[in-house]
């Protein structure tokens, strides 16, 4: 049932949409069928930009419905396998940006998380703020020991308004999967379901916080990256304290340079970092886009807006290693075994047709010189290969995928020759050295070692307590198999018996009948009346006495 205010926002967006000449969208919301073409003869229509693609026309109709369709386009941005690649591209493009709440209102939110008078805790506190975006703004304070921080705020009232959105988000997803048959392959609901998470943990800055505390706890004493302090003290669920970032935005190619900082390196280290957060630490930072990455003047990284971060398992981390290097060395008998022995596809695939399907995707890709092949395109291939033969691809490399594009293009942009292989392929040979080779097993070893030893002197006791299960279940077995065997003959006896029963009443009733016969019709036949006795007293018989024999 739709609700009048679903009803009407649901008039609002179908507006939106037509207005951007987007009708293969609006035929998935089934009620408004009809009246897009009402809106097409609305004057405004005249003033439609034509020849626009479809991505940017989308893009600008999510930006034109407000901050929740944009953070969804956003998260629909990252999963390149579900959307259609210029779609996906173009909804990477989308900016999360709103006008700011007052200065007096963030005053006031922050003083009533942290329980007290803002100078209690800060020397200053700038109401303008430096960054706004959906969910939260940043402000820029001091600390009583004249330490500069950022503090984000959680927006006034940000809960109610994403869960409005959410319920209409997935109202139309329902309607979509019932009445666009083609966006069931899009699973619509798990799309949004996905998306629900995803916002729920941004609006609770514990979460982000938690992430930002990990990765730098990963990269503690790093060179090459450098993650701003959390003040716990300070950070509850719709605040949060760190320390304030200073930098060159890296985006800003000409400040870059004119600072002296060696291009070459620094887009080397970017993919030195990604690589070390997915294989060494397999937690990574997935929003690494230019507005959250700052350079110093010697070169260093600093990361800020940790609200989106992935994870990878060891089977992830393998998965993506071996598929690499087979890859790059054309190996594609190794990418189609790789998915076999990870379970990622059914044991039952034919390899040497999904062998071939991988093949006539990645091949093409060599018609390029190396330092030009692009991993992200490359994973992108694979796992639009791989859905045909039915894997499941997993979010967490989905992300994966998404930030290594964003990785890819960065370090391009900072060197145009940048070989990402030259810097890739000697780490992964490495890791698959470390923990694949005999190395990984000595490594195993003395890990696990001292847990054996401890284990040692229990291990004749757990012997022979389990041999006892053993045999008490052996026992067990035996006394359900002799209760077994007596059912079976008893019902076997029972059955007979009930066979006989009423074989011996069909027989008396058949015996009267030919009695009545004989009485009736057939008086002067002696045998009916003979053979009519000899029925009834059989089946008189069986019908008392059952089967005779009980040890059949």
């Amino acid at each position: 049932m739709i609700r009048l205010r679903q009803f009407v926002r649901l008039l609002r967006i179908t507006q939106i949409f037509v207005k951007h000449d987007l009708d293969e969208f609006i035929t998935a919301v089934h009620l408004f069928r009809p009246y897009r073409w009402l809106l097409r003869l609305a004057p405004w229509r005249l003033l439609v930009r034509r020849g626009l693609p479809r991505g940017v026309r989308l893009r600008e109709a999510l930006e034109e419905l407000g901050p929740i369709f944009v953070k969804f386009g956003q998260m629909l941005s990252t999963r390149p396998d579900l959307l259609p690649e210029d779609i996906a591209e173009e909804l990477a493009r989308l900016q999360d940006r709103v006008p700011p709440f007052s200065g007096d209102a963030a005053v006031g939110l922050t003083e009533q998380a942290l329980g007290g008078k803002l100078d209690a805790f800060f020397s200053e506190f700038n109401r303008v703020p430096i960054a706004s975006a959906s969910v939260a703004q940043v402000h820029i304070a001091r600390l009583h020991d004249a330490t500069e921080v950022a503090v984000k705020v959680l927006r006034p009232g940000i809960e109610q308004v994403i869960e409005r959105d959410l319920q209409l988000l997935y109202l139309i997803a329902r309607l979509a999967t019932r009445y666009w048959p083609e966006a069931r392959r899009f699973r619509p609901v798990e799309v949004v379901h996905e998306f629900s998470k995803t916002i729920h943990d941004e609006l609770d800055l514990r979460v982000e916080s938690a992430n930002a505390s990990r990765l730098r706890a990963n990269f503690e004493g790093s060179s090459l990256l450098y993650v701003p302090k959390i003040y716990w003290d300070l950070t509850r669920r719709t605040v949060m304290v760190l320390e304030r970032i200073h930098g060159i935005p890296v985006g800003n190619i000409e400040a870059l340079q004119a600072a002296g900082i060696d291009m070459r390196k620094l887009a080397h280290d970017g993919v030195e970092i990604f690589f070390t957060q997915a294989f060494r630490d397999g937690f990574f930072h997935a929003d690494m886009h230019p507005g959250n990455i700052f350079v110093t003047p010697e070169g260093q990284y600093r990361a800020v807006d940790f609200g989106i971060m992935g994870t990878l398992g060891e089977r992830d981390k393998r998965y993506l290693a071996e598929n690499f290097l087979a890859f790059f060395n054309r190996d594609y008998h190794a990418v189609a075994d790789a998915h076999l022995r990870a379970g990622w596809v059914s044991p039952e695939t034919n390899i040497v047709e999904f062998e071939a399907a991988i093949r006539t995707v990645c091949e093409p890709v060599f018609a390029r010189p190396i330092k030009d092949i692009s991993f992200g395109r490359f994973l992108l291939h694979l796992f639009q290969t791989a859905r045909r033969f039915n894997m499941e691809v997993q979010p967490q490399l989905v992300l994966l995928q998404k930030t290594l594009f964003n990785i890819e293009g960065l370090g391009r942009r900072l060197y145009p020759d940048l070989d990402l292989w030259e810097t890739a392929k000697p780490y992964l040979e490495r890791w698959m050295s470390e923990h694949m080779g005999p190395r990984a097993l000595w490594r195993t070893l003395r890990k696990e070692f001292p847990k054996w030893w401890a284990m040692l002197p229990e291990i004749p006791a757990l012997v022979h307590e389990n041999l006892r299960r053993a045999g008490q279940g052996e026992s067990a077995q035996e006394a359900r198999t002799r209760e077994f065997e007596q059912l079976r003959r008893h019902i076997r006896q029972n059955h007979r018996r009930l066979y006989f029963a009423i074989t011996g009443s069909g027989l008396l009733i058949a015996g009267a009948v030919f009695l009545g016969l004989d009485l009736e019709i057939y008086r002067g036949w002696a045998a009916a009346s003979v053979l009519g006795w000899i029925l009834a007293l059989a089946g008189g018989v069986m019908l008392l006495r059952g089967w005779p024999s009980r040890n059949l």
